[in-house]
């Protein structure tokens, strides 16, 4: 639980999938990092090298923590970074000589990115129960036509931000590699949350950011398969192998590091979530009559999505805020604004349901009495608004 000044005492904080508190081992990772003073690691002094040596040990807790060489690991400034230079980054490496199969759940960081790499961009549908259409996607590669339509290059995340559901990335990306394709995968969410494994996946690229597991703000990584075609779409000073310019954020590099390592030790920690979540939904549904997204979907086992149709969306991040509960509706991270999800609309919700969904998520840091509470809350809330919902 975090300490707030919230009146009530302590507030509890569920929206871990929009940014996770600072785990300890970060903290003192960065701490120690700052401690070096004011150090460059593309300097050739002793200072310098210390600087180095502090972002390559951290590319390599990276690179363990995902199953690959530290240095097929791209330090960026976060995750949209991290998907705007795979997707664009590869586009430009074809000469434009591709087409982008973009899934309809992917976060706006993907599919903006998409929308301005200058090629064609198709949708990936996705079933209703969120998942991406595997068949759809096969159908789709059987007719290519490669003259016309270059490579495709699939985008597709390991978890949907806003209702946890995995996706089938290993299958896809299966397709892709026999249709000579490409494919990019958003694991922000997943990682720290999933066992993570490149090799397993079957992928070409995948972007991860720090905060979302316990590290700081502002940095992320690129993992690229080596072999698979990426070139800089930041040009500068050449660092990180030339496909990053920018100097390196040391500490906050020394940071993610400390936090992916910790992560992975404690994935059973965050897997244990699971039956908490399912106890507080249970609870839910029977006393607030609300519908679960994704019910039936593998899911984080933190993440929860539901929507009571008629309580509309602000309202209820509204009165939990007032509650001393934070949770998000959508993806928070996107605007700061709520609004429709179109992500719930992708997997066929009609607009009462994707008007009144709302995101939970719970992780490192959270207690068991945490998900009691939110529920006492959002019961308290609902019975509050009731007979305004019936009028």
């Amino acid at each position: 639980m975090i300490e707030s000044l919230y009146i009530g005492g302590t507030m509890i904080y569920a929206d871990y999938n929009a940014t996770a508190p600072l785990r300890p081992e970060a903290r003192a990772a960065m701490l120690a990092a700052y401690d070096l003073g004011a150090t460059n690691p593309s300097s050739v002094h002793k200072a310098g090298r210390a600087a180095r040596a502090v972002v390559e040990k951290a590319r390599s807790e990276v690179g363990a923590a995902i199953g690959s060489r530290a240095e097929d690991i791209v330090f960026t400034s976060g995750g949209t970074e991290s998907l705007a230079l795979a997707i664009q980054g590869a586009v430009v490496a074809l000469d434009g000589a591709a087409t982008l199969i973009v899934s309809a759940i992917e976060h706006e960081a993907a599919t903006k990115a998409a929308a301005h790499a200058g090629v064609p961009v198709e949708t990936a549908y996705v079933l209703p129960t969120g998942q991406v259409d595997l068949d759809d996607l096969r159908a789709r590669l059987a007719a290519w036509d490669r003259g016309l339509k270059g490579t495709p290059i699939l985008v597709l995340m390991l978890a949907n931000n806003e209702t946890g559901i995995l996706q089938p990335v290993a299958e896809a990306a299966a397709l892709m590699r026999e249709a000579g394709g490409l494919t990019v995968c958003d694991a922000v969410q997943g990682l720290g949350k999933v066992p993570v494994n490149v090799a397993l996946l079957g992928v070409d690229y995948l972007a991860v950011s720090a905060h979302k597991i316990g590290g700081p703000q502002g940095v992320g990584a690129l993992w690229h398969r080596a072999g698979a075609p990426l070139k800089a779409v930041l040009y500068g000073g050449g660092q990180e192998r030339g496909l990053r310019s920018g100097t390196e954020n040391v500490a906050g590099i020394a940071g993610f590091g400390a936090a992916v390592s910790q992560s992975v030790l404690e994935l059973s920690r965050y897997v244990s979530l699971g039956p908490r979540r399912d106890a507080m939904e249970a609870r839910l549904k029977a006393e607030g009559g609300v519908t679960v997204i994704g019910e039936g979907s593998p899911r984080l086992a933190g993440v929860s999505n539901f929507a009571r149709a008629g309580f509309r969306a602000e309202t209820q991040v509204m009165a939990l805020d007032l509650a001393g509960v934070c949770v998000s509706a959508g993806s928070a991270c996107s605007s700061g604004k709520v609004k429709r999800s179109l992500v719930l609309m992708a997997m066929g919700a009609d607009d009462a349901l994707a008007e009144s969904a709302i995101r939970t998520s719970f992780g490192w840091n959270s207690h068991p009495e945490d998900f009691a509470r939110l529920t006492d809350a959002w019961l308290e809330a609902h019975h509050r608004a009731a007979p305004r919902q019936q009028a």
